[in-house]
């Protein structure tokens, strides 16, 4: 199944496979489709060049975080967040 950008019946709109910077919306985007079935995981990743790993960790910060949970800056501050609780107070 290969799908061009913004021809999804569920208006998820896939960023195009030659993506380089990854918004945190592109990555969402990305996530939404494999879950909604419009695209497969193995398919995202040889699409986008990703590994199964970093799809898996993107699906497990958009969970886990929601969009904000992509930014490549604000990954490192959660895990700190969840490793040291008491450290919270120190990024807000």
């Amino acid at each position: 199944m290969s799908l061009q950008p913004s021809l999804s019946p569920f208006g998820i709109d896939l960023p195009p496979a030659d993506t380089k910077r990854w918004s945190p919306s592109r990555k969402a985007a990305v996530v939404a489709a494999a879950r909604a079935g419009l695209i497969s995981r193995e398919e995202a990743c040889s699409r986008y060049l990703l590994s199964a790993e970093e799809l898996a960790s993107w699906e497990k910060a958009l969970d886990q975080n929601g969009v904000p949970g992509l930014r490549t800056t604000r990954q490192q501050i959660y895990r700190f967040a969840q490793l040291h609780p008491t450290a919270q107070m120190r990024y807000r």
